[in-house]
């Protein structure tokens, strides 16, 4: 089940690096095609707020990658559980929010990595 564990943390870490670039790096482009019902006039205007989202993605990240370097097993249960924890409240709030899409791409891995780590305790 550790594998497992450890597969999905590194797939929503993978994610939330791929958000960071999207949206810090490739706004007026892979953003057009990933919010696509968003107006296209306002990617321009919207670009230093994305960034600032995408760093945010960044921070989780890293967070979720640093849990690969805890040796103790209960601090990285904990750490684990608190950025997933994150990823997850902010995956229900985008898919209420923004887009439904986003309950499964952001908060359903998350969901299910805490579930697994809970019942693996």
């Amino acid at each position: 089940m550790d594998i497992v564990i450890k597969i999905l943390i590194g797939l929503v870490a993978f994610l939330h690096c791929y958000f960071l670039w999207f949206e810090m790096f490739a706004w007026e482009t892979k953003g057009r095609k990933v919010f696509s019902s968003f107006p296209k006039e306002l990617f321009g205007q919207t670009k230093t707020m994305a960034a600032n989202q995408g760093l945010y993605n960044g921070f989780l990240a890293a967070g979720l990658i640093w849990t690969f370097f805890i040796q103790d097993a209960e601090w990285n249960r904990n750490i684990s559980l608190f950025f997933l924890s994150c990823v997850a409240i902010a995956g229900l709030y985008g898919a209420y929010s923004v887009d439904k899409k986003i309950l499964f791409v952001q908060a359903l891995p998350a969901l299910i990595a805490i579930s697994l780590i809970l019942i693996a305790a």
